[in-house]
């Protein structure tokens, strides 16, 4: 099965470049970058808002990429119930627009972290994570200043119910400590998704993680989910 990809690049967008090339090289799949002036995806299958620093992060991040002329193109390729992956900036977008719940924040120590974190996945609902574990343990690549996800305690205890909490940060043996932590997130939430599942947003970087020579390749357990997902439901799996 052959799936299209495309990454949304705006200016300041700094991680499309891995984005392709993970999808390129790792998956063997057709992908193409989608500048922020277009105003159409029909020609696509599967979406990734990449990382970076979208409009320099002015007034907040993702504030000002909520605006562009291709997010009108991804609210309606979200709404027809195709997968969309925001990663860190991408994320933070996704959130901006409303089209994810809650909000990115400075990380609690004020300072920009960079490190490689494990992840625990907490549900298998969504096509980004279908043919995953639950529970199963993730190692990926972490690179922000603003990653800090937060929810009032009303809404978490929605996401909660509604099994919208994807990742959370956990040791490699998936348990949860706060000093695994990096950014003081609610919860110790690394990723969540919409209440229909095929949007994902998560501040780690599957993007740069899909080949062991760049450290580790658990990234491509998430990028190739939705082709297997997309298999598993042509099958009638």
């Amino acid at each position: 099965m052959s799936m299209r990809y495309a990454v949304i690049t705006f200016p300041g967008s700094n991680g499309e470049h891995d984005a392709l090339m993970a999808v390129e090289l790792g998956l063997g799949m057709p992908v193409e970058a989608v500048w922020y002036k277009e105003t159409s995806l029909d020609r696509f299958d599967a979406l990734l808002l990449p990382g970076g620093f979208s409009y320099g992060d002015y007034l907040r991040p993702g504030a000002i990429a909520r605006f562009a002329p291709i997010m009108a193109a991804v609210e309606e390729f979200a709404a027809s119930g195709k997968p969309v992956l925001g990663i860190c900036n991408g994320f933070q977008v996704l959130t901006e627009a409303g089209l994810l719940p809650g909000a990115l924040l400075r990380n609690q120590s004020l300072e920009f972290r960079c490190a490689w974190v494990h992840v625990r996945t907490e549900t298998t609902r969504t096509p980004w994570t279908a043919p995953l574990a639950d529970g199963e343990v993730l190692h990926l690549p972490i690179a922000h200043g603003d990653g800090r996800y937060f929810a009032e305690p009303d809404l978490l205890n929605r996401l909660i119910q509604k099994d919208q909490v994807v990742f959370r940060y956990s040791t490699e043996s998936g348990e949860r400590e706060s000093s695994v932590n990096p950014n003081g997130s609610v919860d110790d939430i690394a990723g969540v998704c919409n209440s229909a599942g095929n949007v994902v947003g998560l501040m780690p970087h599957p993007e740069r993680a899909y080949d062991t020579l760049i450290g580790g390749d658990d990234g491509l357990r998430i990028l190739s989910s939705v082709l297997r997902a997309g298999m598993a439901a042509a099958s009638g799996a």
